[in-house]
């Protein structure tokens, strides 16, 4: 690690297969704990570049333990980096149920919170989730409920330690940005949020790559998904622009605490439970809806009015909230 650190002091970027070896390294147990964190807290001075984020995301995925889903190419996952410091409520976990619930396949891919209260794998064990990686049990989820969670610990074992130096720093790291390009079941379809532009330009470019269909979205006050708390970068296939609230049917501009995630699991949790019994507010309801919307369309190519109804009757009608208790309790 020595060298690769000297290097980068130099204000010197690695190359994509030089990033590929250093993370393949981590993942291996080649480092200390001291050369990682050095290596980690780097990034807080230079950004990492595109070819860099490669190099990481493909190291880490043939670290992953492999899973193969075969409903995987026809599957949405909806993730954000995490990583804007805003706390809200699980906007991106309860948009993956609504969009479950409406008879789309979710494979989602998530974690515990680490600059955040509360996680998607924080709410969802809070709520009775046991997670899993065998296939068999990862595929009867997909087939009867049209969702799975992959828990990120269980398929990037690699990266335990990583994680403790990640809680322990408490900090937003370039490993934000890694999370949602490393589902090991890699589906065809995806709705990410991320925290500001140039991570939005890094993740066109990744995801034009590869091929799949996809919308990156960043509110531009800051927040890694569409908060409705101002207008929205939204950047697709095909589209490339800002959408305000009321164009992503919003029936006002919200204030931040309108969307506030609360300060425990517990009061996560809890407006987790209420959303999912459709009692949420207007505005946890509505900006559930509005990245619905947006996944739905994703995945179908419909017209988004069309998307957001769709939505709007599937959590409305408990119908997403009867779903999930499917997928919970089996």
């Amino acid at each position: 690690m020595k060298p690769i650190l000297e290097l980068l002091l130099t204000g010197a970027q690695l190359s994509e297969a030089q990033a590929y070896e250093v993370m393949r390294s981590i993942g291996e147990g080649k480092y200390s704990t001291e050369h990682i964190t050095a290596f980690i807290s780097h990034y807080w001075h230079q950004p990492v570049s595109t070819g860099e984020l490669s190099g990481f995301r493909n190291a880490l995925l043939d670290l992953a333990v492999p899973i193969k889903l075969d409903v995987a190419k026809n599957a949405i996952d909806l993730c954000g980096t995490g990583g804007d410091g805003k706390n809200t409520f699980n906007i991106s976990t309860l948009t993956a149920i609504v969009v479950a619930g409406a008879g789309y396949k979710v494979v989602k891919h998530g974690n515990y919170g680490v600059t955040s209260v509360s996680g998607s794998s924080n709410v969802l064990e809070a709520m009775g989730c046991v997670f899993s990686n065998e296939v068999n049990t990862l595929s009867d989820q997909l087939e009867t409920c049209n969702m799975t969670f992959l828990h990120a610990p269980l398929f990037h074992p690699a990266l335990k330690e990583v994680g403790a130096i990640r809680r322990n720093l408490g900090l937003k790291t370039f490993f934000n940005m890694l999370g949602p390009m490393v589902n090991p079941a890699e589906p065809n379809y995806q709705l990410v949020g991320v925290y500001n532009l140039q991570v939005a330009r890094q993740y066109q470019y990744l995801l034009q790559q590869s091929g799949r269909q996809f919308t990156i979205v960043h509110s531009l006050d800051g927040y890694d998904e569409i908060s409705l708390t101002g207008d929205t970068r939204v950047i697709s296939n095909d589209f490339d622009g800002i959408m305000s609230p009321g164009q992503l049917f919003a029936s006002k501009t919200y204030e931040a605490n309108e969307i506030f995630g609360g300060n425990s699991v517990e009061e996560a949790t809890e407006i987790f439970k209420n959303v999912l019994k459709a009692r949420g507010t207007i505005a946890q309801n509505e900006v559930v809806l509005a990245n619905a919307a947006l996944a739905i369309q994703t995945l179908t190519g419909k017209n988004l009015g069309e998307c957001h109804e769709e939505a709007r009757e599937t959590l409305l009608s408990g119908k997403a909230g009867k779903n999930f208790n499917q997928l919970v309790n089996g």
